[in-house]
């Protein structure tokens, strides 16, 4: 598979910004189409999610470097489950986790789709960052609200290509936040309890 001309070099490591891990330097592994949120991008999300991430259950919908679930964790998350297909990324991801003991996060190396067409259970906060340009973001956030992995007021993170719009979402999450940053756009999404 050839690798896009940003991953020479680019990818090798990620920085937690914030929380009790706040500067450490995790190793990432050169794979095609792997693009860590920026530390910019993370310090905004994880300001907006500052209230509610301490012991928030969150599901990290496709890990790659890790950047969003080991945030989280670092900034006392009650746990995070990081899904990664390719598995020498998750396999450096367990070993992230490792190297922190944090002994509150898993790495899952699955199909996020087929993970998440079985019934599941209710996360708190939800990050679905897909690779671009593949089509995964509509029925990733069909999946999540159909299949019972969101609490009744979960916070869901979705970071896409700014080109494609906002994504259409089920009727019961309202937009709480949104920013655009070259060409990414990136928003979070409130549940709502209601009549769901």
């Amino acid at each position: 598979m050839s690798k896009s001309p940003r991953s020479s070099g680019a990818a090798g490591q990620i920085r937690i910004i914030g929380g009790q891990w706040r500067g450490r330097k995790l190793p990432v592994p050169d794979s095609a189409g792997l693009r860590p949120t920026t530390d910019r991008v993370r310090e905004t999300l994880f300001n907006w999610l500052a209230p509610d991430i301490q012991q928030a259950r969150c599901l990290d919908c496709f890990a790659g470097s890790g950047a969003l679930g080991l945030e989280a964790l670092s900034r006392f998350a009650g746990s995070a489950t990081l899904l990664e297909l390719e598995r020498p990324v998750a396999q450096q991801l367990t070993q992230n986790l490792q190297t922190l003991r944090a002994s509150n996060g898993k790495v899952v190396q699955t199909n996020t789709l087929q993970w998440l067409s079985q019934p599941g259970e209710p996360f708190d906060v939800v990050f679905v960052d897909p690779p671009f340009r593949k089509g995964l973001l509509q029925e990733t956030l069909t999946l999540l609200e159909q299949n019972g992995w969101l609490a009744a007021e979960a916070l869901i993170y979705v970071e896409s290509e700014v080109e494609h719009g906002a994504p259409p979402v089920p009727a019961c999450w309202d937009l709480y936040r949104e920013k655009i940053a070259g060409q990414v756009a990136y928003r979070l999404y409130q549940r709502q309890q209601g009549d769901v």
